[in-house]
């Protein structure tokens, strides 16, 4: 099987073994329960523009990481403002029970869903690339901090190169109240029974095990806000939060700032004021796209 063509970017041909390939890739991020999404051709804005113009910044590939119980449908939104620009967008959230259970125990479930997604730049052929990451809520982080564990530990991640971080609503420490008000919003409309008892099980796994037990625990199994405390990272970060935020304290937020400056890590900060947690692009479409793509530019302005 051969197929040829034309397209704006010239003569291309795919082969029935190309094709078989992309099959393979597609299942992997299907597998993972990610989704990888090419942008318009042509981006937006670029009408009439030469390739070389097209791709001049040699924009990133953004990796969205969605917070606990998020859908795609909403994360989709959030890609739109990167894909419009003419960024690859990959789009992953942690299974909801990995958060609040899992990580609350200890078991380090999210290490390999780290490396996994990792693994998919590589089969996407996209490691050359820059990585731009943007992380919502703690279910974002907890993966996100062992992506960069990997990122500074494993020979071949050492070879990506990310320019910059966005977190949206993001990250807070122990805050019972707002972990129980998020898996709440999760259970939905589950059964009344089941959505009480999993909200008890939580509620004693963190007082237990994240408050009571932890400077014991913290040997065995640091929680992630410690750990991003120190972490390695020095590209760029942007924090978008707001002192409405039930979830996410803004003061956490805040603190989280000052600990990356002090590591000199350049940082830009955002409080909406008054939007709701992740809801602050809903609240202000214009001023949260402008701040995202604004942060993406100088981040790869960096490159040069």
């Amino acid at each position: 099987v051969a197929m040829t063509g034309s397209g704006s970017g010239g003569n291309w041909e795919w082969s029935g073994e190309v094709l078989r390939a992309g099959a393979g890739m597609a299942r992997k991020a299907e597998e993972l329960g990610c989704a990888v999404e090419m942008p318009p051709d042509p981006p937006e804005g670029s009408a009439g523009a030469s390739a070389e113009e097209i791709n001049k910044h040699n924009l990133p590939v953004v990796i969205l990481l969605g917070w606990a119980g998020c859908k795609d449908q909403y994360l989709m939104k959030y890609s739109t403002i990167y894909l419009k620009k003419g960024c690859i967008v990959i789009r992953y959230t942690v299974p909801w029970r990995l958060v609040f259970f899992s990580e609350s125990m200890g078991i380090k479930s999210l290490q390999n869903l780290a490396k996994k997604l990792l693994e998919l730049l590589f089969d996407y052929e996209m490691e050359m690339k820059p990585l731009l990451f943007h992380v919502f809520s703690n279910g974002g982080v907890m993966l996100y901090r062992y992506i960069v564990e990997l990122l500074h530990t494993h020979q071949q991640f050492q070879r990506l190169k990310v320019v910059g971080t966005v977190f949206d609503s993001a990250p807070g420490r122990k805050n019972l109240r707002g972990g129980l008000q998020a898996l709440s919003v999760v259970l939905g409309s589950s059964n009344v029974y089941v959505k009480y008892f999993l909200l008890l099980m939580f509620a004693v796994l963190v007082v237990a095990l994240r408050i009571v037990l932890y400077p014991l625990t913290r040997f065995v199994h640091e929680s992630h806000y410690d750990a991003m405390l120190k972490q390695p990272s020095s590209w760029p970060e942007l924090y978008l939060y707001s002192k409405a935020d039930a979830v996410i304290l803004a003061s956490d937020v805040e603190t989280m700032i000052e600990a990356r400056q002090q590591r000199q890590v350049p940082v830009k900060a955002v409080d909406f004021v008054n939007s709701a947690h992740v809801s602050h692009f809903r609240a202000y479409p214009t001023l949260y796209v402008t701040h995202c793509t604004s942060f993406m530019y100088s981040c790869l302005g960096s490159l040069k």
